[in-house]
């Protein structure tokens, strides 16, 4: 998930520090009698969870919708963050009179266990050694974040979720809360996402991963102790993830081969062109909020996803007797999460009988497309959420 050129950050390493171990959203605190098994087998106590509310749960307890993030997105979806000052990163779809309507529905947004703003994750502090997690963090999965979510919403006394959704990682957590506590799920709304990662988009965050732990400043995941950051290393990572985000002709319609700030070349290495620049500033400006373990761990959770794997090697199995409603979205220019895998996942929800919609949307801006102003989304989500709120007996805008 991208973030604005232009981005100026509030104080970043002291507001970043803050977040991790003080954030600014609500937090919920689950005690060492309430461990977290995990996937790995270990059990993660005791555990945090942040997260962000917007709009008021009804009456009944019908009307909660749950937003799941992607990468390197947080609880913020549709309010200030407080370590940028930007938007929140979904703010086009959340919010008063928005598709995702705060004045219909209330709707939370979970910051993922092994984040960094205030879940715990390896930049917390573990209570047995009173010192930052770091490389002792268990290896996570989506199943894991899901059932982190899951006591999250027992916490908050919701029985069922109006809709689940999220784009890109959020989509997997999407499906995973689908097949895995489907009575618990009304609607499912995965957007640009995948029933499994690819070995491509494997090697991709293998690239991210050994340009950070290459890093010195790594200092083999004890950074926190040091006093240092492995700035470069991350932000390698982050400049070669972000080109995936982005298709070939909002590049070029972007940037082009037009020079930064220069009527020639330098013949030098400085950033010479506009697309190095702008590159160069997300990698920069991403060290300042993100935390280089947290990616680790984040993306190696991606790479283990296999929806099908965990049913068999069928990945209509995962969805046997749902009765969740589901709508499946994706993006004609999106190689990282392309059409085919949204396709899959609908090829597998129809083999059981599943009440599913699918709509490609037409769009030259890759696969952040879904963060972005696409009126045909917008009037996709809306229509879908109007259907099946009407159906459950929410009162509709």
């Amino acid at each position: 998930m991208s973030t604005a050129p232009g981005e100026k950050l509030i104080n970043p390493a002291s507001a970043s520090l803050s977040e991790v171990h003080r954030p600014s959203s609500q937090v919920v605190h689950f005690a060492e009698d309430a461990p977290l098994r995990l996937d790995c087998d270990q059990l993660l106590s005791p555990f945090s969870v942040a997260y962000q509310t917007y709009g008021k749960l009804n009456a009944d307890r019908s009307n909660a919708i749950l937003l799941c993030h992607a990468l390197t997105g947080d609880q913020h979806a549709a309010s200030a963050n407080p370590v940028t000052g930007k938007p929140g990163w979904w703010v086009s779809l959340v919010g008063p009179g928005r598709p995702v309507d705060t004045n219909r529905f209330f709707v939370i947004c979970p910051n993922i266990i092994g984040g960094c703003m205030g879940s715990t994750g390896p930049a917390s502090i573990n209570p047995r050694t009173g010192e930052p997690y770091g490389l002792d963090f268990p290896v996570i999965t989506i199943g894991d974040m899901v059932n982190a979510q899951v006591r999250l919403i027992d916490h908050l006394g919701i029985d069922q979720l109006f809709a689940v959704v999220g784009g890109s990682m959020g989509g997997m957590q999407v499906l995973e809360w689908a097949a895995s506590h489907s009575k618990r799920v009304h609607c499912a709304i995965p957007i640009a996402t995948a029933a499994y990662h690819s070995s491509q988009n494997i090697a991709f965050h293998e690239v991210g991963r050994q340009a950070v732990m290459a890093d010195p400043d790594w200092c083999r995941g004890a950074y926190y102790a040091e006093g240092k950051v492995p700035r470069n290393g991350l932000s390698v990572a982050r400049m070669a993830a972000h080109i995936t985000y982005l298709s070939e002709e909002a590049l070029h319609k972007k940037f082009g081969r037009t020079l930064q700030d220069r009527a020639r070349v330098t013949f030098s290495f400085n950033a010479d062109f506009q697309v190095e620049s702008y590159l160069r500033h997300q990698g920069s400006t991403f060290v300042d909020r993100f935390d280089a373990n947290s990616y680790l761990y984040i993306t190696r959770a991606m790479d283990y996803f296999d929806l099908a794997a965990e049913h068999g090697g069928v990945l209509a199995n995962a969805f046997k007797g749902t009765q969740t409603r589901f709508c499946v979205v994706s993006f004609t220019s999106d190689w990282l999460y392309p059409t085919r895998e949204s396709r899959l996942i609908v090829h597998a929800l129809n083999a059981v009988a599943a009440n599913v919609s699918f709509v490609e949307i037409e769009s030259d801006k890759g696969h952040d497309a879904f963060l972005l102003e696409e009126p045909e989304f917008f009037a996709t989500i809306r229509g879908f959420i109007n259907a099946a709120a009407a159906k459950r007996g929410i009162a509709t805008a």
